[in-house]
């Protein structure tokens, strides 16, 4: 059965009955496995480079290399199921991800690992638009808030456990079963999204792909990245940081050339000319670099420096999810009532005092009274930022380019961290040191640490200026609180009973489609 949005609606899954359960299990287990590589195998690191010899470029690339093919294709991936079926690139790209994770397994030096992260990336890229957009077409009107605040709720728990899974694995075993544990994994999700899931396209959907302008972003963020990652190393005179430098740059402007001319762009431009949404987009950069730096310094931190066991540093940060996971409802509710600006401002500074008291966790720090209490303020400053950031992404822009504005919103917190590994450790003076000597790294972590700190109390600054009290709902009058504009139309379109959604520290969640309400925070 092929869903359009034209399509009646008693052709549609509801979310009681056992097909509902299906297409909602596909999709959790298939976007959790995406989520949760994105962060997981920092714990892996201080045995992935014990087990190959590497150095810091090699584990930073370990982490960008999914990151990078992930942040370039996001927005490819969504518009290629719009077009040739959702059903159809979710299974293809959980497919891919499932190969390339058993190559990231079976990997006999760093050199192939790296270039099977990138190739995780890319299916990473194609599924996770998808899982959103399958519930968003495959669910009844009446449904498709609960089951999206299911599938919400569920990723973050799969967050939650990721770690603790991920630490235990490494541990106990090897940290190899990290990937290889994602291949029988992902042949269930294919499995089941083949028998159970409809298939879905979008008839409007543009018939030419912006190629163009996914080559040149790519080329761009890739060239920063591998520059910036060289610089300790080769020194800032070496042709190949230069070189690499250029094509980034050259890249960056080829990309926003190309969607300025492109007929059907990957990226319309003209939603930047809202100011609230260029405004959400800087926080989104700044905060999440700052995230970036955290989630791949603190983990290596704890072990390599404070000498905690893979499983101690897995768990460690395991109170920001959980936090998250409470409150996020409502910190979106009371983003609401007092308009965005006032928690987007708060909660990047409480962040960056917990960062500041993080700072100082080095040999001998216990978790309870050295570790602990600067997490719980990190958790609490995040659960008051992202909802209300998410919200705003979304409400600022009117709905027709609604599926595009969280699209953005990701692509921007996901290629801001992928940035930050790269530069970090540059910034702090990583030089030619190691990422996995304890006297190394812990001047660096240090640094990294503060510097992240500053990146949070300039998302504040920037909140607290371009962040406006209240939004008002674009082409129409002022919105009473500061959620997400629901579309007009129907009134079954809506969702009839508020949703709980986990905001991801990955990175804020896809909406579906601009016709399929967004779930409030």
């Amino acid at each position: 059965m092929t869903t359009t949005r034209d399509e009646p609606a008693g052709e549609l899954v509801r979310y009681g009955q056992p097909a509902g359960r299906w297409v909602l299990f596909a999709t959790v287990l298939g976007s959790g496995l995406a989520f949760i590589d994105a962060t997981v195998v920092n714990i892996a690191l201080p045995r992935i480079g014990d087990d190959f010899d590497a150095g810091a470029a090699s584990l930073q690339w370990t982490v960008n290399g999914y990151t990078l093919s992930l942040a370039a294709l996001i927005l490819l991936g969504g518009s290629l199921g719009d077009r040739f079926g959702r059903r159809r690139i979710f299974v293809l790209g959980i497919t891919w991800f499932a190969a390339a994770s058993l190559l990231c397994g079976l990997a006999p030096n760093v050199e192939i690992l790296v270039a099977a992260r990138v190739l995780q990336g890319i299916g990473g890229a194609l599924l996770t638009p998808g899982a959103l957009a399958i519930l968003g077409a495959s669910f009844h009107p009446d449904d498709r808030a609960k089951a999206i605040g299911a599938w919400s709720g569920l990723g973050g728990i799969a967050g939650a456990l990721g770690p603790f899974l991920g630490g235990w694995l490494v541990e106990s075993a090897s940290w190899r079963l990290v990937f290889l544990i994602n291949v029988p994994l992902a042949a269930i999700v294919a499995l089941v999204a083949l028998r159970h899931v409809p298939e879905s396209r979008d008839p409007d959907a543009p018939d030419h792909l912006d190629v163009v302008g996914v080559l040149t972003g790519a080329a761009g963020l890739a060239g920063l990245t591998y520059g910036f990652t060289a610089w300790p190393a080769a020194g800032p005179t070496s042709p190949t940081v230069l070189g690499a430098l250029a094509v980034g740059v050259a890249g960056m402007v080829g990309f926003v050339v190309t969607e300025r001319r492109s007929p059907h762009p990957m990226l319309p431009l003209e939603v930047f000319s809202i100011r609230a949404f260029s405004a959400v987009n800087l926080v989104t950069f700044a905060v999440y670099a700052a995230l970036g730096g955290v989630f791949f310094l603190v983990v290596l931190n704890l072990q390599v420096v404070v000498g905690f066991s893979p499983l101690a540093a897995g768990t460690a940060m395991l109170p920001v999810t959980v936090l998250m996971l409470l409150l996020s409802a409502q910190a979106g509710a009371l983003g609401q009532r007092i308009g965005p600006r006032i928690p987007m401002t708060v909660g990047p500074v409480v962040c960056a005092v917990a960062l500041v008291l993080l700072a100082g966790v080095g040999p001998g720090t216990s978790y309870l009274s050295g570790v602990l209490p600067a997490v719980l303020l990190l958790g609490l400053g995040l659960s008051l930022t992202v909802a209300p950031l998410t919200a705003t992404a979304l409400g600022s822009v009117d709905e027709r380019h609604a599926g595009i504005a969280s699209g953005v919103n990701n692509a921007v917190a996901r290629a801001a961290g992928l940035l930050a590994v790269a530069v970090l450790p540059l910034a702090a003076g990583i030089g030619t040191g190691s990422l996995t000597a304890a006297a190394e790294l812990g001047p660096v972590y240090r640094t990294s640490m503060l510097i992240c700190a500053g990146l949070l109390l300039l998302g504040a600054v920037i909140s607290l200026v371009g962040i406006p009290s209240r939004l008002a709902a674009p082409d129409g009058p002022p919105a009473t609180g500061a959620g997400p504009v629901q579309p007009a139309g129907s009134a079954e379109q809506a969702p009839t009973s508020p949703v709980r959604v986990h905001c991801a520290v990955a990175g804020p969640p896809l909406h579906p489609r601009p016709d399929v309400p967004a779930p409030t925070p």
